[in-house]
C-alpha cells in the first residue's frame, strides 16, 4: 500500500522554495549558488523547532540571507578579478507569461544586478532585503549581524549609490518589445548603420561577460557611436550556420544565439522610449549551461 502522506515540514517549506531562490538569486546573480542556499536552508528548517517561529517565510528569508552573504563575501575578490565584466548567470525563458512578466519586474534584471554589483556584500543584502523583500530594519541587522541604526545607513548609503544612475522606467507592451527587437535585428543583420543608429539611445551601453575562455569587450563600451561599429563586427563573424531565437533572460526582452549547433550567446535588452539603452551579452560558457532555449 502507497502512503500518501504528506510531510508537512517539506510541504510549508516548498511553499516558500521560489521566495527563496529569488532572495539567493538576486543577492549572488548565480543560479547554482542560489539553489545551494536554498537546499541549505531545507536542512536548517528540517531541524528547527518550528513551534518557536511566528513567520516561516520572514524566518527562513534570514536564513537564506545569511547562508547567501557568505558566498557572497567568499566570491567578492573573484569578482574583483574577473576578466573583464562580471554579469549575473542569466535566466532564459522562451514563452512569454505576462505574470512571469509582471513578477520578475525590474528587480530581477540583469541591468538591475549589474548595477549592484557597485554595493559590497552588505549594502546588496541590506538594500535587496529591505527594499525589494520588505523585511523589517529589525529582521535585516539579525541577517547582516549589524545593528538596526547602522542597517538604516547602510541602505541609505545603498540608495544614494544606486538611485542616480536607476533609469526611469519604460513599459512597454510585449508587442512594442518585438517591434523594438526585430527592428534592431534586421538593421543588424542587414549591416545598416543608419538604421542601428536610430534604433539605439545615445548614451547606450554594451556590456559583454566572455570570462576567461571566451573573447569578449573588456570593458563596457559606451556611446552610440562606438557600440556600433562593434555590433557591425560581431554579426560579420557569425557564420551562415548561426540562429537566433527570441526568448526572455530575465523578465526582459532577449535574444540567445547560437552558431554552428554550438550555444553562442545570450543578450537581454534594456529598452527605453530613445531606443535600446543597454546591451547586457552573456558568453562565457560556464553560465550558460543551464539555458534551454538554444536555437537550431
Amino acid at each position: 500500500m502507497s502512503d500518501d502522506r504528506v510531510d508537512p515540514t517539506a510541504s510549508e517549506f516548498e511553499t516558500h522554495r521560489h521566495h527563496l531562490f529569488g532572495v539567493a538569486y538576486r543577492m549572488l546573480g548565480s543560479v547554482t549558488e542560489a539553489e545551494d542556499a536554498v537546499q541549505e536552508a531545507w536542512l536548517r528548517w528540517s531541524g528547527a523547532e518550528r513551534d518557536r517561529i511566528d513567520s516561516p517565510q520572514a524566518w527562513l528569508t534570514t536564513v537564506v540571507g545569511r547562508l547567501a552573504l557568505d558566498r557572497l563575501r567568499s566570491a567578492q575578490h573573484r569578482r574583483e578579478t574577473y576578466v573583464g565584466p562580471w554579469l549575473p548567470e542569466p535566466l532564459v525563458r522562451v514563452d512569454d507569461d505576462p505574470a512571469d512578466h509582471a513578477e520578475l519586474a525590474d528587480t530581477l534584471s540583469l541591468a538591475f544586478l549589474t548595477m549592484l554589483e557597485r554595493l559590497d556584500p552588505v549594502e546588496r543584502a541590506a538594500f535587496l532585503l529591505r527594499e525589494v523583500f520588505g523585511l523589517t530594519y529589525a529582521e535585516v541587522a539579525e541577517t547582516v549581524d549589524r545593528t538596526e541604526p547602522n542597517c538604516r545607513q547602510i541602505v541609505h548609503r545603498a540608495k544614494e549609490r544606486l538611485d542616480p544612475d536607476r533609469p526611469v522606467r519604460f513599459e512597454p507592451g510585449p508587442d512594442e518589445e518585438r517591434r523594438l527587437v526585430d527592428a534592431f535585428l534586421g538593421a543588424a543583420l542587414a549591416g545598416d548603420v543608419d538604421a542601428l543608429h536610430q534604433q539605439l539611445a545615445a548614451d547606450v551601453v554594451f556590456w559583454s561577460d566572455g570570462g576567461p575562455n571566451r573573447r569578449a569587450a573588456r570593458h563596457p563600451i559606451l556611446g552610440r557611436d562606438r557600440v556600433v561599429p562593434f555590433l557591425n563586427g560581431l554579426v560579420s563573424r557569425l557564420s551562415a550556420d548561426a540562429a537566433i531565437a527570441h526568448v526572455r533572460v530575465n523578465g526582459a526582452p532577449g535574444l540567445a544565439i547560437s552558431d554552428g549547433g554550438e550555444p553562442l550567446l545570450v543578450v537581454a535588452f534594456d529598452l527605453g522610449p530613445e531606443g535600446v539603452r543597454a546591451f547586457h551579452t552573456v558568453l562565457a560558457p560556464e553560465k550558460l549551461t543551464g539555458v534551454t532555449a538554444w536555437p537550431t
